[in-house]
């Protein structure tokens, strides 16, 4: 049993500085997306954990530990080298659950909820461009929501045009990363409550929905700080903290729907 405790310990201890490694990298990048997943992912990944870890059983293997071992050297090696955003960042996660888990169980598969969550958050809003481009959806949208608070706007293709100046939508600003993020979310919500096979669905449809709305809103603010000549203002919203707002208003707004709206499957 103090083994067990001991290895428990170590583990959560190894786990805290990989964590706080990983998050010290992501804000050296200064990407603004990625630090809203990092701290959301690892936040739900966490809380999955704790709320599991009473059912974990603590037992590994020689070749085991010997895997896991090797999995965490490459990952420590590279984040002393790490510059800007590079896509090790959105793999370390994975590589050190993966890790962990292979050095307290012997398998992954203990984990492989925080495992999944933490792989939503590895990929690229670039992946999903090759394949799907909202762009021109999302100054459709953002175009309508100005229309309906009255402003004499305009869409073009990708561009919202006002009287006093336009913005064009570029891929980035599509709103596919704050849809990744809220789908991370959704299945967060998925794990930790008991829900209907309709809601399995419902879920995260509902987040991925939100989370384009409310970037097209943002889409839409930023292009009247452009028409008002305010640049500062726009960067903020652009490239600044402004995105994370947003962001964490819809996570809210998701939070509330799902609490309220979507009533969970009581199990006997």
């Amino acid at each position: 049993m103090l083994l067990s405790k001991l290895t428990q310990y170590s583990l959560l201890s190894l786990l805290s500085v990989l964590i706080l490694l990983h998050l010290s990298l992501v804000f050296r990048s200064d990407n603004t997306d990625l630090i809203g997943s990092s701290l959301l992912y690892w936040f739900g990944a966490i809380f999955i954990f704790r709320r599991n870890c009473c059912k974990s059983k603590f037992e590994s293997n020689p070749l085991a530990i010997a895997f896991g071992t090797l999995m965490l050297i490459p990952i420590l090696t590279k984040s002393a080298s790490i510059t800007g955003n590079d896509i090790v960042l959105r793999l370390m996660p994975i590589f050190s659950i993966a890790s962990l888990s292979l050095l307290a169980s012997g398998s992954l598969k203990q984990y492989w909820r925080e495992l999944l969550i933490l792989s939503v958050f590895a990929i690229p809003p670039g992946l999903i461009l090759l394949f799907f481009d909202p762009s021109a959806i999302t100054a459709k949208v953002s175009g309508f929501s100005l229309w309906v608070l009255g402003f004499d706007v305009t869409v073009q293709g990708v561009f919202v045009n006002l009287p006093k100046g336009s913005i064009e939508v570029y891929s980035a600003c599509a709103g596919v990363a704050a849809m990744l993020q809220l789908f991370g979310v959704a299945l967060m919500y998925l794990f930790l409550q008991p829900t209907k096979p309709y809601q399995k669905i419902l879920i995260p449809s509902v987040a991925l929905t939100l989370a384009f709305i409310f970037n097209a809103l943002r889409v839409a603010l930023m292009a009247v700080l452009v028409a008002l000549g305010d640049e500062k203002a726009f960067e903020y919203w652009h490239v600044g903290n402004g995105s994370l707002v947003f962001s964490m208003i819809a996570v809210i707004a998701f939070c509330f729907l799902c609490q309220f709206l979507l009533p969970t499957y009581e199990t006997r």
